[in-house]
């Protein structure tokens, strides 16, 4: 069972129907030798596994989960939104209360303990053969900082996460409710970053090919994905190699880890509030990686990156799609 879980390693662009957009483009960059913090994924085929071998916990026990699962969304009224929700509540209650194949819990741990580190960020990453799912699969749950004691549990919510009330509803909206969709998880090491951010390697609003836009802010990127938080602006142009705007915002909350696991909202001290993100120095250095991902894949990215004891990491990049 053990070719149901790969190292980013072992993964490139092409992996997408096994490891989600997500995990091929892990996969695809750690290949490339960009800065991406090591980890793996839990492949879509577990998934399946997962559906297919384990009887529903509770009820009469007839087939799979594959089975139950058929029959509750059989029963949606799509013009109903408490008929999708109690769907919703149901499929994922028995996702999250089935017991998951051992031998996928077990590989799942092993390679947690050769990353020897503390944290995780897990991430669902959906494959599908349609390309109009693409937009929705980004919606799906990540959870941060999840130690080796809650990563089976967690793992399992992500896979729980394909079923969400939105995740129903837009299946049925797109008529995509015939065509197989499963989900993929990464499991990523967990970078503690004082600064993160976003990157675009065409400005997204001019549409100008020769700017790059940074955002950045302390503690988390999910703080800026979430709009949580305003962040930094910085414009490069990427041929001269000069920061031609610099955009400062004052931020006062940033989201850290909990003692104990998992992350929470917390002020920023006040002395820091005002202050620039990144230097000049580390705007450039960032740029130049920006730049190396864009030629990598030939094509305008988005990307999410950390930075840690004055080092970068790639936590993410996807083309553009607004562009």
């Amino acid at each position: 069972m053990k070719e149901d879980i790969l190292p980013f390693g072992k993964l490139n662009f092409k992996s997408v129907n096994i490891a989600g957009g997500k995990g091929a483009s892990l996969g695809e960059m750690t290949n490339a030798k960009l800065p991406v913090p090591p980890g793996y994924v839990v492949l879509a085929s577990a998934f399946d596994a997962f559906l297919n071998e384990t009887p529903p916990p509770v009820g009469p026990g007839q087939g799979d989960l594959n089975v139950f699962i058929e029959a509750e969304l059989g029963k949606v009224n799509y013009q109903d939104i408490s008929s999708i929700d109690r769907a919703s509540h149901v499929i994922q209650d028995m996702i999250l209360d089935a017991k998951m194949p051992a031998n996928i819990s077990a590989a799942v741990l092993q390679e947690f303990k050769k990353m020897k580190c503390q944290w995780v960020a897990v991430r669902s990453s959906a494959t599908a053969e349609d390309s109009k799912i693409a937009s929705w699969a980004g919606e799906l749950d990540t959870f941060l900082y999840v130690g080796e004691k809650d990563l089976v549990k967690t793992v399992k919510k992500c896979w729980a996460s394909l079923f969400t009330p939105r995740a129903i509803f837009y299946r049925f909206e797109k008529k995509l409710l015939k065509i197989s969709v499963s989900v993929a998880v990464v499991v990523q090491q967990m970078v503690d970053s004082e600064v993160s951010g976003v990157a675009f390697s065409v400005h997204p609003v001019t549409r100008d090919k020769n700017q790059l836009i940074i955002e950045a802010g302390y503690g988390l990127g999910e703080a800026i994905v979430s709009g949580t938080i305003t962040p930094d602006s910085y414009v490069v142009h990427k041929k001269e190699g000069t920061i031609l705007d610099i955009n400062i915002s004052a931020q006062e909350k940033q989201i850290v880890l909990k003692p104990a696991g998992g992350s929470v909202l917390k002020p920023v001290p006040k002395a820091r509030q005002a202050k620039q993100k990144l230097s000049g120095k580390q705007i450039m250095e960032l740029a130049e990686i920006i730049k190396h991902i864009e030629r990598h894949y030939r094509c305008p990215q988005d990307v999410e990156w950390a930075i840690a004891k004055n080092k970068f990491y790639i936590l993410q990049s996807r083309p553009i799609t607004t562009l």
